[in-house]
């Protein structure tokens, strides 16, 4: 999953990428605020860690510019702030949670997982597809009960297919989901990662939907 970090504290900042990515997220960190609005309405991500203060525009302003635009993606809103009047008009302006400074990057975890459980509508918090489950806290992924190990990519790869199980996803879609702004992929990376998954959880896992992209095999 591709997560979006505006924070223009370096050490804050760098801790939050290392934990994320840490969990199998791809992170793509902004220090700015007018940079954050513009990513934040031409790129896909799963969830938006947003900091209040920042140079440009600060984090309300993005807030309410990107879903003034239509912009859907679930924000959590980060502060040093912690009165009830600041929490309030983070949610007014159209956050969907507010963590307060100094924070335990564990609760940030789990607040990012359920934002993008509901963004999914997904009620349960192990996420199941015939006789596959996948736990998103302890990433771990069975299969008729027995665990199947996955590499982070691979994991990434199955945990977005089963948040959005009727969703057909293109092959750039999938890459910018797992490499963000990195600046050089291989081709066939998609496929290979792909070909793993279903070598290893059954071929019929993964549909291939010619010429479009792919999407989850019926259950």
């Amino acid at each position: 999953m591709r997560v979006l970090l505006v924070e223009d504290d370096p050490l804050i900042g760098d801790g939050i990428r290392m934990a994320l990515e840490l969990d199998g997220y791809t992170v793509d960190w902004l220090r700015d605020g007018d940079q954050a609005l513009y990513v934040l309405q031409r790129e896909e991500y799963s969830a938006c860690v947003l900091d209040v203060g920042l140079p440009g525009k600060d984090g309300l302003e993005i807030v309410r510019a990107a879903r003034f635009k239509g912009v859907s993606t679930p924000v959590l809103i980060v502060t040093a702030s912690d009165t009830s009047h600041d929490k309030i008009q983070g949610l007014d302006s159209g956050a969907d949670d507010y963590l307060t400074k100094p924070f335990d990057v564990n609760e940030l975890k789990a607040r990012l997982r359920a934002l993008i459980r509901r963004s999914a509508s997904q009620l349960k918090a192990v996420l199941s597809h015939g006789d596959i489950e996948l736990d998103p806290v302890s990433r771990r992924v069975t299969k008729s009960g027995q665990q199947v190990f996955l590499s982070s990519k691979e994991y990434a790869i199955l945990h977005d297919f089963m948040l959005h199980p009727e969703r057909v996803l293109t092959k750039a879609q999938i890459e910018e989901s797992l490499y963000g702004w990195e600046s050089w992929i291989e081709s066939n990376v998609v496929e290979v990662h792909i070909h793993h998954l279903r070598r290893k959880l059954g071929t019929d896992v993964i549909k291939t939907i010619r010429n479009v992209g792919y999407v989850l095999g019926s259950s």
